[in-house]
């Protein structure tokens, strides 16, 4: 497996010293956002977590390689691309085969970082059971259910059927905790009124929460739901309305499968005139930040 992974100098590095490594995934420049908003934010994220002395390992797959850490110019190759795939974890073997560019959905960015040796993972908002079709359910959560990361996330995508999504990550053994929360936040929202199993109010009791997981050998990754800052959350009465007329235009449209998220949430965009946009961008920083600060107190308790 290892001769398709290739790593950019700085993890490469990183991975030589035992240096804090966060993964990020990369459908956030091909299909999250559009441009310039895409290039800059990966570059923000990028920047936040250095700042935290950790590496990013942005995961993406380009020209026959899985790269685990882009340069600044294989991430603006993925912008420039038009026709770059979505690729979930099913897509990895297409993607090498063909050589083609491909942005790693959450599914496809944990199975790559976890045979690359890395421990922590933040993202945006996980995919789900989608509303209206129960056996509709998001690869994300098949991997989530057997890859031992640590992924911190906004909640489940608020588009999601969120009851049914926590009910399958019950039955699969998923921890959920919620960072400083007791209700799963949904992405644009910071609460719910789903209550979560889990809270941990700091990042030392999360470390030692996963140092236990991961020495009992448990299977599963682990949720860490990290509500968007308030400041930038759009109410959940404003957003619903939203969500469903965009649901009601996808049906009507007959858009299915991978193309449906991207789908809902520039219709959602258009709709808030960008507000959604902008919570977006802010909880995927917000995230990011967290992610980083975790990786680096891991990294110090095992340095210990």
């Amino acid at each position: 497996m290892h001769t398709f992974f290739e790593y950019s100098p700085e993890v490469k590095q990183a991975l030589q010293n035992q240096k804090p490594i966060l993964a990020l995934e990369s459908t956030l420049i091909t299909h999250g956002l559009a441009f310039p908003h895409n290039l800059a934010t990966a570059m923000a994220a990028e920047k936040i977590v250095r700042e935290q002395n950790v590496t990013p390992a942005t995961i993406a797959i380009m020209q026959g390689k899985i790269k685990i850490g882009l340069t600044q110019e294989e991430l603006e190759t993925l912008v420039q691309d038009k026709n770059a795939l979505k690729a979930s974890k099913r897509d990895i073997p297409t993607a090498l085969s063909k050589r083609l560019n491909a942005g790693t959905t959450v599914a496809a960015t944990l199975f790559c970082a976890h045979h690359a040796g890395i421990k922590i993972f933040a993202t945006g908002g996980i995919g789900g059971v989608h509303r209206g079709n129960q056996q509709d359910v998001s690869a994300d959560l098949i991997e989530l259910a057997q890859t031992p990361m640590a992924v911190v996330c906004a909640g489940a995508k608020a588009i999601l059927d969120l009851a049914r999504t926590l009910e399958f990550l019950e039955t699969f053994s998923v921890p959920i905790i919620g960072y400083r929360t007791t209700v799963l936040p949904a992405f644009y929202t910071t609460k719910t009124a789903h209550a979560l199993p889990i809270t941990i109010n700091d990042i030392a009791t999360l470390a030692t929460f996963l140092h236990i997981h991961w020495q009992l050998k448990m299977p599963s990754g682990v949720l860490i739901m990290n509500p968007i800052p308030t400041e930038d959350e759009i109410a959940a009465d404003m957003i619903e309305p939203v969500i469903h007329q965009a649901l009601m235009q996808a049906e009507k449209a007959q858009i299915q499968g991978k193309a449906i998220t991207p789908y809902l949430l520039n219709e959602i965009a258009k709709v808030t005139e960008g507000k959604s946009l902008q919570a977006n961008i802010s909880l995927i920083k917000n995230n990011i930040k967290l992610g980083a600060e975790l990786a680096q107190k891991i990294h110090q308790e095992m340095s210990c």
